[in-house]
């Protein structure tokens, strides 16, 4: 991690969990070890030291599942279209103080790191002008700086979100513009720029700001690229970005990487 991080202050970490999804059903059900996903995940961060630990879900199973582990959970609305809605409703049901930091741990993150939840939540807390913070790390393969499914954050003098995008930002004219656009050609380049980072979608809120979120409107670049934290750029919002060495583990979006995992916590046993 950076070399001096903030004491983190006292935060919650919330645990996004809707249980449709296309490409695996029942997500944060599956069983990883023994436990569903949706715990594994949630005793994850409260490793970070959390001062609440607590699952925002769509499904009464998984409120279920949650209690039966020792976790709170609250059973929200269905229709929530991203996870940033669905925290905004918890912090609105809870009446968090404005300067709360919420941090939201995705519910299908099983191998996500405490320390990485903690250092986020105290980079918020060491920004006060900004409304969110969150990571993200140096960019070594060619191949990742042109893949649209790996977003990259473009930062200013302070550590602070100019612009995340899939696209290739910010572009290295000298290093890349002879190849472009036979792009496979890039992969025989020794390295990539240090300041080329890849976004880690893992988010601080002040809970002041997840109260608004809802009454914002959808911005065309959020549209466009279909990253939603656009939407609180495109209104002026600031967001702070710790960058990291350490690449986090992915994320279980197939049963591919269920199998993954779950060889994973097999042979930890």
């Amino acid at each position: 991690m950076n070399a001096h991080v903030p004491v983190a202050p006292p935060f919650i970490a919330v645990v996004p969990a809707r249980l449709a999804s296309t490409r695996l059903p029942d997500k944060p059900l599956a069983d990883i070890g023994g436990k569903p996903m949706v715990v594994r995940v949630a005793e994850r961060a409260r490793l970070s030291g959390a001062l609440q630990v607590l699952i925002a879900t769509d499904s009464q199973r998984v409120v279920e599942v949650a209690k039966e582990h020792g976790f709170d959970a609250l059973l929200t609305r269905a229709d929530h279209p991203n996870g940033t809605d669905r925290l905004a409703e918890v912090a609105t049901h809870f009446g968090w103080s404005d300067e709360t930091i919420v941090v939201n741990v995705q519910g299908d993150e099983p191998l996500i790191d405490p320390a990485l939840v903690r250092n986020v939540a105290a980079h918020l807390a060491a920004h006060p002008s900004c409304a969110i913070a969150t990571a993200a790390h140096p960019i070594h393969d060619p191949a990742d700086v042109f893949n649209p499914n790996v977003v990259k954050v473009v930062l200013d003098s302070k550590s602070v979100a100019l612009y995340f995008s899939r696209a290739p930002i910010p572009w290295s004219r000298d290093a890349w513009q002879k190849d472009w656009p036979n792009v496979a050609a890039l992969g025989a380049r020794p390295s990539v720029p240090s300041n080329v980072l890849r976004h880690i979608g893992l988010y601080a809120y002040r809970a002041k700001f997840l109260r608004i979120y809802p009454t914002l409107s959808v911005a065309p670049i959020e549209e466009g690229e279909a990253l939603e934290q656009l939407r609180a750029l495109w209104h002026g919002e600031r967001i702070a970005v710790l960058t990291t060495n350490d690449a986090p583990p992915p994320g279980v979006d197939t049963p591919t990487d269920l199998e993954r995992v779950r060889a994973l916590f097999g042979a930890s046993a």
